[in-house]
């Protein structure tokens, strides 16, 4: 039978989402937790791999088992074997055709940065930090160029394993909550460092270090050198995944707000 879980995590402590030799990985913590309760060695795929240091309120995962719980089992009883910086939100059991990758529609993210003169001490790890002045309204009319189908070459991690740079933004929105500027984006797939990368880039256009137009430019030029350097995982979030209606999957990407954190 297959069975989707809803995850949320502190990326802090892990080496990212994929599993690992040293098994530090999110990964690596939920697959030993669901083999302690079923009895039995179980994989699971994830929605999208999050880096070291990046965070989730979104994750979903499927996985198969022979095993039967009830779905308080899988919720509940995993959690019991997980760390604290991983918990299970939720479980559903879901058709053979449910793919947790190949099944989304699109995923979400958000960035949140921390614009203040002094580094965060209660929020470090958790957000982002930069600490010029920033204009958020160039920011945003840069953010504008990206929306849209593009190449996102300039964008890409060097280790990125897509087999095409073409993605499709569907939404670049940033706004400021006092020292703290929200960055969300969504599309049907991201590129490794996609997220981060744009967020350096913006940061660049709002410290007044490059126009507003220059995101346009990076664009059309699709090369990664001439863009601003990946900036750091601690504000990122995976904070949506949407699959089709006919999964009735719960809704539970509820995005990290400052009062969070």
């Amino acid at each position: 039978m297959r069975f989707a879980l809803g995850l949320e995590y502190d990326g802090r402590p892990h080496c990212g989402w994929q599993s690992q030799p040293s098994k530090c990985a999110v990964q690596d913590k939920l697959q030993a937790a669901l083999s302690t309760l079923a009895q039995d060695d179980i994989h699971v795929i994830a929605a999208g791999r999050t880096d070291a240091g990046v965070h989730a309120c979104a994750q979903v995962v499927h996985f198969d088992t022979k095993a039967e719980r009830p779905l308080t089992a899988w919720v509940r009883g995993v959690n019991t074997h997980l760390p604290e910086t991983v918990r299970v939100l939720w479980a559903q059991a879901v058709s053979e055709d449910f793919h947790a990758r190949f099944s989304a529609i699109s995923r979400g993210y958000r960035y949140v940065l921390y614009n203040h003169r002094l580094r965060p001490a209660l929020a470090a790890g958790r957000v982002g930090w930069f600490h010029e002045p920033l204009d958020v309204q160039q920011m945003t009319l840069a953010a504008r160029s990206l929306l849209g189908e593009h190449d996102f070459t300039s964008f890409r991690a060097a280790a990125c394993q897509a087999r095409s740079p073409v993605k499709s933004l569907t939404q670049a929105d940033l706004h400021r909550h006092g020292d703290y500027i929200l960055f969300d984006f969504a599309a049907s797939a991201f590129l490794h460092h996609m997220v981060r990368n744009i967020v350096g880039c913006l940061v660049y256009v709002g410290a007044r270090r490059r126009p507003a137009h220059w995101l346009a430019e990076l664009l059309a030029a699709r090369d990664r050198t001439r863009a601003a350097p990946t900036f750091a995982p601690d504000g990122l979030y995976l904070t949506q995944v949407r699959y089709d209606a006919r999964f009735a999957l719960p809704d539970h990407g509820a995005p990290p707000y400052i009062s969070g954190l």
